[in-house]
């Protein structure tokens, strides 16, 4: 049997809330969590308020909750500094940044592929129920929101880490001297989430009964007329 959606999100809220607390005792860098969080905090209320009146699925907040979760992990620790290879190593006896040959920590590139991944759903729900995409562009809306979310983030990290400067700015932007950082960042967003849209195209057509007649409506010309001047 199928678990209901609120008993779902009762049992997600829960596991993250105890999650976000045990995180938020002694951070590595308190400014850097609190910063982190700040989106975080928004988004949350956000995702709360509207449940009655537009509840996602079950499979959108699964989703939007493995993502929390990873990014807890990364404000706890400053994403340049998670231990993931320590704990590897601890664990299974193998260093993965020796293995591929890192000199960096790379949690932080995980996490952005992982945004576009694990959002392109959500918004793909978000753009087929609100603004009613069909065909080709329920799949090319969610990739571009992605991209530009992505953007919009990398805008938001560089002025917080102008205004707040020093350490902080520095934790909080976590370029690890690599003058790329935001570009490939933003080029992993869109990766994740082509691969997610690129999976949901092929379990569409393979189920969807009218997939390719939806495909072919959705790229139809809809008014003849030229809009505007």
């Amino acid at each position: 049997m199928t678990i209901s959606r609120n008993k779902l999100v009762g049992l997600l809220t829960a596991i993250f809330g105890c999650v976000f607390i045990a995180l938020a005792i002694s951070p590595y860098d308190r400014g850097d969590w609190a910063l982190e969080n700040v989106l975080v905090v928004f988004f949350a209320l956000a995702l709360g308020l509207s449940y009655k009146s537009f509840p996602l699925s079950r499979l959108s907040y699964v989703c939007i909750f493995l993502f929390l979760i990873l990014h807890e992990i990364g404000a706890h620790n400053t994403y340049a500094k998670v231990p993931y290879d320590a704990f590897l190593i601890r664990t299974f006896g193998f260093s993965l940044n020796d293995l591929m040959g890192w000199d960096r920590n790379h949690f932080d590139r995980l996490v952005h592929f992982l945004f576009g991944v694990l959002f392109a759903y959500p918004i793909r729900e978000l753009y087929c129920r609100l603004a009613g995409a069909k065909g080709f562009w329920a799949y090319f809306f969610p990739i571009e929101m992605v991209m530009a979310s992505s953007m919009i983030f990398e805008l938001f990290e560089w002025g917080a880490a102008s205004f707040f400067g020093g350490d902080l700015g520095v934790a909080y932007l976590g370029t690890q001297g690599d003058v790329w950082d935001a570009h490939k960042d933003m080029a992993l967003a869109s990766l994740g989430a082509f691969l997610a849209m690129a999976a949901v195209f092929v379990i569409n057509m393979k189920t969807q009964g009218d997939f390719w007649q939806e495909w072919k409506s959705s790229l139809s010309v809809k008014a003849k007329d030229v809009a505007g001047v």
